[in-house]
């Protein structure tokens, strides 16, 4: 017996392309984090201010909250490799123009900000087609586990290049860090090249492009479950997710630090969401997917409050640690959730729904929270977000005490779209 088949969180290595992509992407977040802990440090350390923190972390998530419809319709449009390769050598394009003004002694804040925007909207409108095509490369049944290795991958990332950015940062600065981000956007376009891209279905009829979004929105909305699902998204996004964010404010101004503590906690924060992944298979068999993210959801809040109270480093890089494979646990299942209930033609629109909301969450939380804590104080501003997503909790499942249901593929309840049924 294989290994892949003794930890069933592995299953999906086995699968032709899939480790290929899961390989690119991962030097590529590499790159990634090695650049948002450079410009993380950089802008706390300029402006002083967490408001300012938090709005460069918001602008890149912000265009998700328009664009990420039009991307999930895109992607389901067209080839989703090709569509993803070209996201990738744009996103390169945006990281080279950084590095070349880092080099030159030229950042600044606005600047900053700007390429921010400009990459989140790249990524906005081609992230769904990577995603859908994760989600080609795998049966049904593991499409929970290829979503939470992907998000391993992403952690996995999250643990090495904020390692390599601290080291960057003390021998020769951002520039080398921004730099390395230009260049492991080529891992992307390697593995790329390496995927069979799967024929369309030739009864399946390319229904025009607004109809496409319309039809993507229709769907969630008129499913009890996934609007659910994208309802509490909103709210993991907007009230816990921006500890994420503020980590180079919380280790900064809070616990006294400085780039090695921020990337620390960074770090710390990527070795639970990998650990997590690891075991979110035997976990989901244990207890099931619904009772997983009950349980998720319950505890993230508690995990979050017991974070914001860390009174040093070492404690804080601990609880970071659990808050870390929780989060993972919590999200893949709410993303997988959304997917599994549609048919492969509107995986990509359903994950672009997810991605909208998970970015219109975020984006307004971590800048709001951020500029509460500028003048009411970090600590008692995330307190209270921890304390309020775990009322919502508790309040929904004493009014609702199921309120997943079990996923199960909705293939025979969206019917394919054709000509003359829409």
């Amino acid at each position: 017996m294989s290994s892949t088949h003794r930890l069933a969180s592995l299953r999906p290595f086995e699968h032709p392309g899939y480790f290929a992509v899961w390989m690119g992407a991962l030097i590529s977040n590499i790159g990634t984090w090695m650049e948002t802990v450079a410009m993380g440090v950089y802008v706390t350390q300029t402006t002083g201010r967490a408001e300012s923190t938090g709005a460069i972390v918001a602008l890149s998530f912000l265009p998700a909250v328009i664009l990420a419809p039009l991307g999930g319709a895109l992607a389901d449009r067209f080839d989703r490799r090709a569509y993803a390769a070209l996201g990738a050598v744009l996103q390169a394009a945006l990281a080279g123009i950084l590095t070349v003004l880092a080099f030159r002694g030229q950042l600044s804040v606005p600047v900053i900000g700007l390429i921010s925007f400009l990459s989140g909207c790249v990524s906005t409108l081609t992230y769904p087609a990577f995603g859908a095509l994760l989600a080609e490369l795998v049966p049904p049944d593991e499409l929970h586990l290829s979503t939470s290795l992907n998000s391993a991958q992403f952690n996995l990332g999250r643990i090495l290049g904020p390692t390599l950015a601290a080291l960057t940062l003390q021998v020769s600065g951002p520039a080398w860090a921004l730099l390395a981000n230009t260049l492991s956007f080529f891992a992307v376009l390697v593995a790329l090249s390496r995927v069979v891209p799967r024929p369309r279905d030739p009864a399946v009829k390319r229904e025009p492009l607004w109809a496409g979004i319309r039809r993507g929105v229709t769907v969630a909305r008129d499913d009890e479950d996934i609007s659910l699902v994208l309802v509490a998204t909103f709210f993991v996004a907007a009230l816990v997710a921006p500890f994420i964010g503020l980590v180079p404010v919380f280790a900064i101004r809070e616990l006294g630090q400085g780039a090695a503590a921020t990337s620390l906690l960074v770090t710390c924060q990527g070795a639970g969401a990998v650990t997590a992944a690891l075991g979110v298979g035997t976990l989901a068999e244990t207890f099931g997917q619904r009772r997983l993210r009950g349980y998720a959801a319950t505890s993230i809040a508690v995990l979050s409050g017991i974070y914001w109270l860390a009174p040093t480093l070492q404690v804080a890089a601990v609880c970071i640690f659990f808050l870390g494979a929780n989060y993972l646990v919590l999200m893949s299942s709410l993303s997988a959730s959304c997917q599994n209930r549609v048919p492969r033609e509107l995986q990509a629109r359903m994950g672009s729904l997810y991605s909208m909301v998970l970015g219109a969450g975020y984006s307004l939380g971590v800048w709001f929270q951020g500029a509460l804590a500028d003048r009411a104080g970090l600590r008692f501003v995330a307190l209270s977000t921890s304390a309020i997503f775990l009322a919502l909790v508790l309040t929904t499942r004493m009014l609702r005490p199921a309120p997943f249901e079990n996923v199960r593929l909705a293939q025979a309840e969206v019917q394919p779209f054709s000509d003359g049924s829409h």
